[in-house]
């Protein structure tokens, strides 16, 4: 599902792809709009799913990041106020999900952009975070 959540440089919010068109992307606003527009080959786009962050062993997808945060606050919004946080209280936050994040690469800007697309997707109902594995193979059996 992450796969089909983008993110565009340049714009707030986070996007849900609905189809691929000429030259083009259409999208969807996650919010409460729904605005849907075309995104040009020139702007820079990338999937969630495409997202990782840097712990002391390895790459940690952000599905397994989102996963983790899920597990704390029990499938609702973060309760801590990260928006306000100060640049420690937003590490220890965030080493209290994912204890070995490399505190050298990851910045509190990252943890708020993190803690952000988290409670857009999950107010939004976005938040199926399963394997995208698992839905290429029942497509491949339906087959």
């Amino acid at each position: 599902m992450l796969n089909e959540i983008l993110t565009i440089s340049g714009k707030p919010s986070l996007y849900k792809l609905l189809t691929r068109g000429r030259g083009a992307l259409i999208v969807e606003n996650i919010d409460e709009t729904k605005k849907r527009f075309p995104i040009q080959g020139t702007d820079k786009v990338v999937s969630l799913g495409d997202i990782s962050i840097f712990t002391d062993e390895k790459e940690m997808p952000l599905r397994e990041v989102f996963l983790a945060i899920e597990a704390k606050y029990d499938k609702k919004v973060i309760a801590f106020d990260w928006r306000k946080a100060s640049n420690p209280e937003l590490l220890k936050f965030f080493g209290d999900i994912i204890p070995d994040f490399d505190r050298d690469r990851v910045y509190p800007s990252h943890i708020k952009k993190i803690a952000g697309w988290y409670d857009l997707l999950v107010k939004y109902g976005e938040n199926d975070f399963s394997e995208p594995k698992a839905e290429e193979e029942s497509s491949e059996k339906a087959e």
